[in-house]
C-alpha cells in the first residue's frame, strides 16, 4: 500500500482555508415588524484579537450590504423595502467567542397605531368597529365609563393589518341609561392609544341589590339582575369585581365594604 505524504504546498492552502472559516456557535435571532426605523448593534472583536464578532447578517433571508466590520453597525431595513408593519426575522452570526449586542431590539416589536374609521353600539349591544393603519398585533382593551372612572370591561385581539379591519364583539355590561364605550391598546412604551367615544342609550330597568339598606349584615349579595360589580374594603382595596347577578361574601372579613353595581354605588356590612 503506498502511503500518501501532503506536501508544504499542499497543506498550507488548507490550513489558510480553515483559518478563513468563521466559528458558527452563535446566533442571534430577531422576529418582529418594520416600523420605518433601523437597529444598531454593539460588536466587538473577536477574541483571538483578529476580525470583528459578527460575520453575516440576514435580513428574511437575504444578506445584507451593511459594513459590519466594525465595533458598531447599523442594519439598515429600509434598504429591503419593506411595507409598514411588514414581518421581519433577522439573524446576525456571530463567532463562538464573543456576542454582539443589539442596541435597540425595540423597535421590532408591535407598535400601537390604529386608527378608528368607524365605531357603534348596536341596539342588541354589539360593538362594532373599523379601523385603519394597524402595523402590529396588539390586543384591544374595551373599557366603559361608570362610577365615575373608566373600567376595563372586555378584550378582543387586533388583526395587525394596516388596511381595513373589521371587529364585531358582544357587550355584556351594558346597563339602564347611558353607556359610554371606548377601546385602547398600549405597545411596549406603556402609553395608552385610545379610540373616540361611542354611545348608547339603553332601556333595561336600573339593578338593584338586597340587602340594600346599608346596615344589615350579609353574607351574599342578590342583584335583581346580572351586574358588573365591585366590591372595596375599608381602605378602598379591591376585594372581588365580575358579573354576576349573585355575590358569596362570606369570606370577607368583618366590617363594612364599598359596593359598585349597574350605575350605582352603595355600602354593606359583612
Amino acid at each position: 500500500m503506498t502511503r500518501f505524504t501532503p506536501t508544504t504546498k499542499q497543506i498550507l492552502p488548507l490550513l489558510f482555508a480553515l483559518c478563513a472559516l468563521p466559528s458558527l456557535a452563535g446566533t442571534i435571532l430577531l422576529e418582529g415588524n418594520y416600523h420605518g426605523r433601523n437597529l444598531y448593534v454593539q460588536n466587538p472583536f473577536a477574541s483571538e484579537g483578529v476580525g470583528f464578532c459578527t460575520f453575516e447578517v440576514k435580513v428574511n433571508g437575504q444578506t445584507t450590504t451593511d459594513e459590519i466590520n466594525s465595533s458598531a453597525y447599523e442594519i439598515d431595513l429600509s434598504f429591503f423595502q419593506l411595507e409598514l408593519g411588514a414581518a421581519v426575522e433577522i439573524r446576525i452570526s456571530h463567532k463562538d467567542d464573543c456576542k454582539p449586542k443589539v442596541v435597540n431590539p425595540e423597535v421590532l416589536k408591535p407598535m400601537s397605531t390604529f386608527d378608528v374609521a368607524s365605531m357603534g353600539i348596536s341596539k342588541q349591544g354589539l360593538l362594532e368597529i373599523t379601523t385603519t393603519n394597524e402595523t402590529g398585533k396588539l390586543p384591544y382593551i374595551i373599557e366603559q365609563f361608570r362610577w365615575n372612572k373608566w373600567v376595563e370591561v372586555g378584550e378582543f385581539e387586533g388583526k395587525g393589518n394596516p388596511e381595513k379591519n373589521e371587529y364585531e364583539v358582544q357587550l355584556s355590561t351594558v346597563h339602564s341609561g347611558q353607556n359610554r364605550f371606548r377601546v385602547k391598546q398600549k405597545d411596549h412604551r406603556s402609553k395608552p392609544r385610545y379610540s373616540f367615544e361611542s354611545k348608547l342609550n339603553s332601556p333595561l330597568p336600573e339593578i338593584t341589590f338586597q340587602p340594600g339598606d346599608g346596615k344589615k349584615a350579609t353574607d351574599a349579595i342578590n342583584f335583581s339582575d346580572v351586574t358588573l360589580y365591585e366590591i372595596y374594603n375599608g381602605y378602598g382595596n379591591i376585594v372581588a369585581k365580575g358579573v354576576s347577578k349573585r355575590v358569596d361574601v362570606s369570606g370577607l372579613d368583618k366590617g363594612e365594604y364599598y359596593l359598585n353595581f349597574g350605575t350605582a354605588t352603595a355600602t354593606f356590612k359583612h
